[in-house]
């Protein structure tokens, strides 16, 4: 299945493999280098630990790579008023009577504890593309779901420098 990739995200790999391959590759083989010059290899430990480490990095450029060649890039435009990718969303929980404050992002960026949802998580496929002041059902699963009403959208600015708007 294709990662859906804003072009903030597609540039954040290229250049975490430009790193890898000019950087830490470099230094993983220097590292190998030095550790295979200390002589018998079968009880060396720096030289297996040196030999893992070059091929996690291999096999996070290869994985890196192959991300970048099936991406789908997705835009991060919406309608001023509608939850879209990059938004920052205020949202009223019924249920637990509480305000909380997410911001939409791509899966791949995802990270539930500091508050960054996928639209392919339940609470962001529920709130994606509705406006302020609607109340959204989220489907947890077949047996639970609660209620949200959405009470500010405001597009936050990510190093691309993409304007601030609030709603």
């Amino acid at each position: 299945m294709a990662e859906k990739l804003t072009k903030s995200d597609v540039e954040k790999i290229k250049e975490e493999i430009r790193y890898r391959t000019l950087v830490v590759r470099k230094e993983a083989l220097e590292a190998l280098k030095e550790a295979r010059a200390q002589g018998d290899l079968s009880e060396n430990f720096e030289y297996y630990a040196a030999k893992r480490d070059k091929n996690q990095n291999e096999s996070r450029i290869r994985y890196l790579e192959r991300m970048l060649k099936t991406a789908q890039v997705v835009s991060t435009d919406s309608a001023d008023d509608e939850v879209g990718l990059n938004n920052t969303v205020e949202l009223y929980v019924e249920d637990e009577d509480v305000i909380e404050t997410y911001r939409l992002v791509t899966a791949i960026r995802s990270n539930s504890l500091e508050n960054l949802i996928s639209p392919e998580s339940p609470l962001g496929k529920a709130i994606f593309r509705h406006k302020v002041g609607d109340r959204v059902y989220v489907k947890v699963n077949d047996d639970f779901g609660y209620y949200v009403v959405i009470r500010s959208i405001s597009n936050t600015t990510d190093e691309s420098g993409d304007k601030i708007r609030s709603y």
